[in-house]
């Protein structure tokens, strides 16, 4: 690549990049971005559903599966 200028790129260049875009834009961008984030790895909606279930689940909120009606 003879005569083409290659920056690293680097997680500060990204937030850069992320602060210049519009708020109207940030679903656009988030559907962009969650395409690169392993299957392994929960999202922030995920780990907020966790968090709820585990609290529901302390409070005693929760039905075992075997006791569902599925009549």
């Amino acid at each position: 690549m003879k005569g083409v200028y290659k920056m690293t790129i680097n997680k500060q260049h990204l937030h850069e990049l992320i602060d210049a875009i519009e708020p109207t834009e940030f679903e656009t961008l988030y559907r962009v971005l969650i395409r690169f984030v392993p299957d392994d790895i929960a999202t922030p909606d995920e780990v907020e559903a966790i968090r709820i279930g585990q609290a529901e689940f302390e409070r005693g909120e929760t039905v075992s599966f075997n006791d569902v009606d599925w009549s």
